[in-house]
């Protein structure tokens, strides 16, 4: 399949499900789109996308091998679309232990940030609540970021804070 040619066209929701079980068939496939959402022009890059966070929510091995180049990308202060769906893909994944430190700083600063987008800060907020499972010692820190924000926060915003602040500590 030719995916920069697939992606040079607009995709509806039943063509992304299709590309999302063809790239799960194959961490080549995998690595080809993501080629594409990391290199590509913003248009193919968008459409790659949703490819991508689709085929990670389904299947999460598929991201094993790209912790470090997607932490190096968020470090560049990259447009919204890429933080929104790196950060919605960590939601679905086991992070391993050895990038939980990297990962759980850049969702804290998303989170805690004034101007950074609703979607970003509310999966930020599950990463980092998956992640404090893991590490409870960053839940009182986890509990006071969202709460600091909670009376300001959207509806989306709201809704998730309410389902993740009881089980934090």
């Amino acid at each position: 399949m030719n995916f920069l040619e697939e992606f040079s066209q607009s995709i509806d929701r039943h063509k992304t499900q299709v590309l999302v079980r063809y790239v799960g068939q194959s961490q080549a496939y995998f690595d080809e789109v993501m080629t594409l959402f990391l290199e590509q022009d913003i248009r193919i890059a968008q459409r790659a996308a949703g490819v991508i966070t689709y085929a990670v929510e389904k299947y999460p091995n598929l991201l094993d091998d790209y912790y470090t180049i997607l932490i190096e990308k968020l470090k560049t202060n990259p447009p919204n679309f890429i933080k929104r769906n790196v950060v919605r893909a960590w939601q679905f994944v086991e992070i391993p232990e050895e990038f939980m430190g990297e990962i759980a700083n850049i969702c804290f600063d998303y989170l805690d940030s004034q101007i950074e987008a609703i979607a970003v800060k509310v999966f930020s907020m599950t990463v980092l609540y998956h992640i404090s499972q893991k590490e409870p010692d960053l839940q009182p820190e986890l509990r006071l970021v969202i709460e600091k924000q909670l009376p300001y926060g959207s509806a989306g915003f709201k809704s998730r804070a309410k389902k993740i602040l009881p089980n934090l500590k």
